[in-house]
């Protein structure tokens, strides 16, 4: 008796021997692949998947890679270091938990989310300026001293509340507006990074238009600037709701390099027109009260570089008329899908929010979820805890809400970060009467 396998063809033995892995890449035919398909087996298929064009693709291949052990494990490495958002932060949820040394090495040097200073409450409340702005620390200008450090501090123009000069001697302190001036005048104004905009008038009812128009005038002299501030104001020189803005917009179009915008303040704040701006990463409103008209200018916006958006919804009684159907399109349409920081917070309706977040496909790709300083009670918390796309998070801020005790017990369960301090109980307030932390 012959060899069993004499009869059989050569062709027919290629045949076999070309078939894909469970693994492999398909080039050639349809699903299932053709005997005779061009198989991208292994290791190369991953590398060849990752070089196309089309980010899901990418994403599957990502996923993939941790099939072929180490050669897999350092494709998803090199995600960390991509150009795609999306890629990177989808690389990082790949390896997190992952237990290899050279993963461990790895992430201890790469942050996900780098803004640490906005996981803390409102120090307005508590007559405080901003200590640290955009990762730099902050420090007021001084005319007389100049700009001396432009890369490494954010510079503050402050104008004190009864219009007096912090030294007697100096007489009264310029305008905020003069000082705007005066700052895009220094010899290292265009090596300024970081600008912080303080108290501009002892009138409520003035709003920061002239501020915005000094800031534009400006903007050929003051070509590094890459994070603004307007409205660092506590609540001795202001209540929050009391802050006037003004337009916006003419901000965004004279500084294309911007990548931090944030404003305190919601009264006569608007976004318009839209305006496109490339390289805006972080877009921040705190408010005692943001309007529904408001928030729609800012979800018209076209951001494709945001990272972090964090909007203070505010209560109705200070012009925080918008509802959950007003975030729609951040949660649903997905506006803006490459957040890595989602925080819609100081909000009265933060169960709705949670609620509508966790059917957002938003869930799956953030690393942060904020919502505190809002009325978040049991209820919505409930639905954050049944959520498993939540233990993928790496921080769940829900500090400042109406937790229970045991609430918190349970979602410190969580496999990620929990930050829910200073909660206001249920015995505090009735129901009707819940209000988000930062109003007035």
């Amino acid at each position: 008796m012959g060899n069993r396998w004499s009869n059989r063809s050569n062709k027919s033995i290629m045949a076999e021997n070309q078939q894909p892995g469970k693994y492999d890449a398909v080039l050639g035919g349809e699903n299932p692949p053709p005997v005779y398909g061009s198989v991208l087996g292994g290791i190369e298929g991953v590398k060849r998947r990752l070089s196309n064009p089309v980010e899901d693709v990418k994403l599957a291949a990502l996923s993939d890679a941790l099939n072929y052990q180490e050669a897999g494990l350092n494709l998803v490495i090199q995600a960390l270091q991509g150009k795609s958002k999306r890629l990177e932060r989808y690389a990082y949820k790949l390896l997190r938990k992952r237990k290899e040394t050279q993963v461990k090495q790895v992430l201890e040097h790469y942050q996900p989310w780098d803004l640490f200073e906005r996981l803390q409450g409102y120090i307005g409340y508590q007559g405080q300026h901003a200590g640290r702005f955009a990762n730099r620390y902050v420090e007021d200008y001084s005319s007389e001293s100049g700009i001396e450090n432009p890369e490494n501090t954010a510079y503050a123009l402050r104008w004190d509340y009864d219009g007096v000069k912090r030294s007697s001697t100096e007489g009264n302190r310029p305008s905020i507006a003069e000082q705007i001036t005066s700052i895009s005048q220094d010899s290292r104004a265009g090596k300024l990074e970081a600008l912080i905009i303080g108290l501009w008038a002892d009138d409520t009812e003035v709003g920061s238009d002239e501020i915005v128009n000094r800031l534009v005038d400006a903007k050929n002299k003051l070509t590094n600037l890459e994070a603004i501030f307007i409205g660092d104001i506590h609540y001795q020189e202001s209540e929050i709701s009391w802050i006037a803005q003004s337009d916006i917009s003419p901000i965004l179009r004279a500084y294309p390099q911007l990548k931090v915008l944030q404003i305190r303040g919601g009264e006569r704040l608007q976004f318009s027109p839209p305006v496109r701006h490339n390289n805006l990463q972080t877009l921040i409103v705190e408010t005692g009260g943001l309007s529904s008209e408001t928030v729609a200018q800012i979800c018209n916006l076209n951001l494709p570089a945001l990272e972090h958006l964090e909007l203070w919804l505010g209560a109705d009684e200070y012009g925080g008329d918008c509802t959950v159907i007003d975030i729609k399109p951040i949660l649903e349409d997905l506006i803006f899908p490459d957040l890595s920081y989602l925080g819609l917070r100081n909000s009265q309706f933060a169960d709705d929010i949670a609620e509508a977040v966790i059917k957002s496909d938003l869930i799956k790709t953030i690393s942060v979820l904020d919502l505190s300083l809002g009325n978040l009670t049991d209820k919505g918390a409930e639905i954050l805890l049944n959520c498993s796309d939540v233990n993928e998070l790496d921080i769940l801020n829900v500090s400042e809400a109406r937790l229970s005790e045991k609430m918190i017990c349970k979602l410190a369960k969580l496999d990620c970060r929990l930050l829910a301090d200073k909660q206001e109980t249920d015995n505090d307030y009735d129901d009707e009467y819940r209000y988000c932390a930062v109003t007035e």
